[in-house]
């Protein structure tokens, strides 16, 4: 009987975290929706559509698939990992190549190449690390540009009667090529939500600053995903 009501608690979360704060002057609110279809114990396919402005960009909607390899999990990162959905979190090494489109409004669409290699580690007391190293190759207008982004997280799941949710901290730093230094720094705070055995939420606040234009742009966003987790294998 206590599962209904605790669910019921969850996706309130969700949409109080998700929508109050994005009311706040010059907080904007970036949905994301996820697909995944793990094909076998080595390889998932994902398809990715969302809202952003990452690196100080214009508000952006990008749309497009991606390949992950990874290997077996490791016990001790199973067993920290045990409610969260994803299970590439589970597995020490995650490599991810992928496609995005991307449009702006009143610009050229842009082109978007993704590399990407994750590294967790399972930590005391039931926390997880995750270090995630990603490289953009852009091509617009005939012109190529590429961006490093280190996105750092640290996470510990929390029991709440019979419910498990997610909470994590996050800092990802940016070097883009084009103004040719380390310009962007965004920092996360958030909290995964399981539902069921194939849907979790990601509600988060993100806070950017961005030097690459001008002076220190900050951006304030509140960004609400999606992830939908299914496998060729029978669970």
């Amino acid at each position: 009987m206590k599962r209904v009501p605790i669910t019921c608690w969850g996706w309130a979360v969700v949409v109080c975290l998700a929508w109050l704060p994005a009311h706040a002057e010059d907080t904007h609110f970036d949905p994301e929706l996820d697909l995944n279809y793990k094909l076998n114990s080595l390889i998932r396919l994902n398809f990715q559509a969302k809202e952003d402005r990452d690196a100080g960009e214009d508000n952006q909607a990008s749309i497009g698939p991606s390949i992950q390899l990874y290997f077996k999990p490791l016990l001790k990162l199973k067993n920290v990992t045990t409610f969260d959905l994803n299970d590439a979190r589970s597995r020490f090494l995650v490599f991810e190549g992928g496609y995005r489109y991307l449009t702006t409004p009143g610009e050229p669409a842009t082109n978007r190449m993704i590399l990407s290699v994750t590294f967790n580690f399972p930590l005391k007391a039931g926390f997880r690390i995750s270090d995630r190293n990603r490289s953009d190759l852009d091509w617009k207008k005939g012109v190529s540009n590429w961006r490093y982004r280190n996105k750092f997280t640290l996470e510990r799941t929390v029991k709440i009667g019979s419910y498990h949710l997610i909470p994590y901290v996050a800092a990802e730093p940016y070097y883009v090529s084009q103004y040719d230094k380390w310009s962007t720094t965004d920092l996360f705070v958030g909290c995964l939500l399981p539902v069921g055995k194939h849907t979790q939420f990601d509600t988060y606040f993100e806070n950017e600053n961005n030097t690459g234009k001008k002076t220190n742009q900050p951006v304030k966003v509140v960004g609400l995903a999606v992830h939908f987790y299914f496998s060729r294998e029978k669970q």
